[in-house]
């Protein structure tokens, strides 16, 4: 599960007051818990899947609190919607600062827990985002039919939304590792605590594609 903001009253959860929202974020505290719920609902519908929720300590105004460790909590604070069973299949992944590295990093952080690589993935997150997720999971030549991407929702001001998504989209068609100046500047912002994470030495049939920076697409060998 892509994360996007840390929370921190979890008595304000369903408005923005809860939560530290970037001023983009405006309105859609609430909107997030909905994207945790859906997680939960989707591992328990399943005997052993693994819940990651992925997402790094990006706000320097939160702490060294990370958005999967918030995830994790609001899930902790609401019973886990009576899928108690799901607690102890859930997990953070706590270093990724954009939607590539969420994909990424999660399949790392599963392979860390469950000393495999998993069998199939899906993501969830903004229905709007769809599209973007697709590309990455093309980026990291993840089989195509073993990937599935739930929209849960979509935040206020949709169209706003669209237009800036299409830009995001076409900048990870033109990088789809997102190793340029543009992609790179932004997730050095999203890390303020300057947290680095140990995936090469825990994944190392990942190392080539974790350093990847192209031209064109990774085409070693993977172990999915």
């Amino acid at each position: 599960m892509a994360c996007h903001a840390v929370p921190y009253r979890f008595d304000r959860l369903d408005s923005d007051e809860g939560w530290f929202l970037k001023h983009f974020q405006k309105g859609e505290g609430g909107l997030y818990v909905e994207h945790v719920r859906r997680g939960v609902e989707l591992a328990a519908a399943e005997p052993s899947p693994l819940l990651v929720f992925a997402g790094g300590q990006s706000d320097a105004a939160a702490g060294p609190r990370s958005e999967g460790q918030g995830y994790w909590l609001i899930a902790e604070s609401a019973g886990w919607w009576g899928h108690t069973g799901v607690r102890g299949r859930a997990t953070t992944e706590e270093f990724s600062l954009d939607s590539f590295q969420n994909l990424l990093y999660a399949v790392c952080r599963f392979r860390e827990v469950a000393g495999r690589y998993p069998a199939r993935l899906t993501a969830v997150g903004w229905a709007f985002k769809s599209a973007r997720f697709h590309e990455h999971a093309w980026a990291m030549r993840w089989p195509r039919d073993r990937f599935a991407y739930v929209g849960v929702n979509d935040p206020p001001g949709i169209d706003e939304a669209r237009t800036f998504e299409a830009e995001r989209l076409e900048l990870f068609r033109r990088d789809p590792y997102g190793v340029g100046a543009e992609p790179r500047s932004k997730r050095e912002a999203r890390n303020p605590f300057r947290r680095q994470h140990g995936y090469h030495r825990s994944c190392p049939e990942l190392a080539g594609l974790l350093d990847f920076g192209g031209p064109g697409v990774f085409l070693e060998r993977l172990p999915w």
